[in-house]
């Protein structure tokens, strides 16, 4: 696994042991980036949820993102993170949070995400309330953009409540969404709900 493009093109990434920890692959991270660059999109400030290796987030420093927080709840994950950032020569841009996403979402906000990066365990059955809390939590903006990787077994909607997907591609086993986050559509879909 390496860095696929920007500054730090072709530098190889360690990934944690065992199998709970799935990196996206290579070409799918190519696919993904391809369409952000196509659709306009230019990460600046990053959160990169279920980190693992922390691939996506340190692809997003080699184009020229600002800043990654990179949260993982395990801890050997956490340390392949921070000997990534310090390979990539990244250390000084992004800081890594063992902790669980549901914890980190809860914590008040520095500032908000223009980018967010949520490649949950494969086939996970709660992805759709994990993208929820995100679109709803205080870490995001109106306009801020949600990468979700997923299953081809998992349909994603193409909207959920202020979620608005643009593009949503597979390569084999491997799926990503992107979605846009509207807070104003959030908050007209509840007026209308009101009695």
């Amino acid at each position: 696994m390496r860095v696929i493009g920007g500054s730090a093109r072709g530098r190889r990434l360690k990934a944690p042991r065992g199998l709970r920890t799935r990196p996206m692959a290579d070409k799918i991270r190519e696919a993904l980036f391809s369409m952000l660059d196509s659709l306009g999109i230019r990460p600046q400030r990053v959160l990169d949820l279920y980190a693992g290796s922390g691939a996506i987030g340190i692809e997003t420093l080699s184009r020229g993102a600002r800043w990654v927080d990179f949260v993982d709840r395990s801890a050997a994950a956490c340390a392949v993170i921070r000997d990534n950032l310090t390979a990539t020569g990244f250390a000084d841009r992004g800081a890594v949070h063992c902790t669980t996403v549901q914890a980190f979402l809860r914590r008040p906000p520095r500032e908000p995400y223009d980018f967010v990066i949520m490649d949950p365990p494969y086939a996970d059955p709660t992805i759709h309330e994990t993208m929820l809390a995100v679109a709803r939590s205080p870490h995001v903006r109106d306009g801020t953009i949600l990468v979700v990787g997923h299953s081809p077994r998992v349909p994603m909607p193409e909207r959920l409540d202020g979620l608005e997907q643009l593009r949503d591609r597979c390569h084999g086993d491997s799926c990503v969404a992107i979605y846009v986050i509207r807070r104003g559509e959030r908050a007209e879909a509840e007026d209308e709900g009101d009695p």
